[in-house]
């Protein structure tokens, strides 16, 4: 109980309330925080290799493909954050020669899109410093801790 007080103590004032809030919310709100700072650490490494974190996962998801390419459609179901902005996306990666555009053989109102070679090599690279990242957010965390927090987060999304 005195740690729960003394994260809504926190909470509070980084809201710069005096209102009680309620646990649910608070849930909400701590992982709207720390959703935006896990992004913000993300962005910070990916701007050196002019990418966002939206691209990012597009190139992780064709590089996933080994080579064959997929349609919008299927790139914009595995994305972390669907947006309906995912052509213009796709531009952005065709203008840095990271990903090609085809029209499908099997259905040529379908557009493949597949990573390059070019795209491959920035992908491994940007891997390794998000990886780096990815440690150095959850560092404070032991792995019984880290397999807690996914299955509680996993539980609350997949009501």
């Amino acid at each position: 109980m005195y740690i729960q007080q003394l994260y809504m103590k926190q909470l509070k004032t980084l809201l710069k309330t005096k209102q009680e809030i309620p646990i649910q919310r608070a849930i909400i709100l701590e992982t709207f925080f720390t959703s935006s700072h896990f992004r913000e650490c993300i962005n910070i490494e990916l701007k050196a290799f002019d990418l966002s974190i939206e691209q990012f996962n597009v190139l992780r998801i064709l590089r996933g493909q080994n080579g064959k390419p997929l349609n919008l459609q299927d790139i914009q179901e595995r994305m972390v954050t669907r947006m309906s902005n995912t052509s213009r996306l796709i531009d952005k990666l065709i203008l840095k020669e990271l990903v090609v555009r085809s029209q499908c053989k099997n259905n040529r109102r379908k557009i493949d899109i597949a990573i390059t070679p070019k795209g491959i090599d920035l992908t491994a690279k940007v891997s390794e410093v998000v990886s780096k990242t990815e440690h150095a957010i959850t560092k404070n965390l032991n792995d019984k801790e880290l397999e807690t927090l996914v299955l509680l987060l996993n539980k609350i999304r997949n009501q």
